[in-house]
């Protein structure tokens, strides 16, 4: 069975995981309420994580979605790890800025990649 196939469930299910995993960051780790507007921001980006796996798989971009599920993954690490080094309102803001930045350098860095890898591969065909 190919991912590639089922990109929909796939954005679905990473969208609700991340919006989750922020809840349960904010609520569980550092003992916030979850306001309106962090729940409008944690769903914003859910959504937004989950179009770009959509997106990633849909194309086929097999490497780029391997590097940024790695960056992914580091960028709820080092969140989880601010929390709990830091459990006041800085921890929080530092902790959710670095998953920002994590995964948004991890996607630029995938698609630049990808890209790079395509170009190097149809410039060797073609000689």
């Amino acid at each position: 069975m190919k991912v590639e196939r089922h990109f929909g469930k796939v954005g679905v299910f990473t969208g609700i995981v991340t919006f989750v995993l922020l809840v349960v960051g904010l609520r569980n780790i550092i003992g916030q309420q979850v306001e309106v507007m962090n729940f409008i921001a944690f769903v914003i980006f859910g959504l937004i994580i989950g179009i770009i796996f959509a997106t990633m798989l849909f194309y086929k971009l097999n490497i780029a979605v391997s590097i940024f599920t790695i960056a992914y993954i580091v960028g709820f690490f080092d969140m989880f790890r601010s929390f709990i080094a830091n459990p006041d309102e800085q921890g929080g803001a530092i902790g959710i800025l670095s998953l920002f930045i994590f995964t948004s350098f991890g996607l630029g860095l995938s698609l630049f990649i990808e890209f790079g890898i395509r170009l190097f591969k149809k410039e060797q065909k073609s000689s």
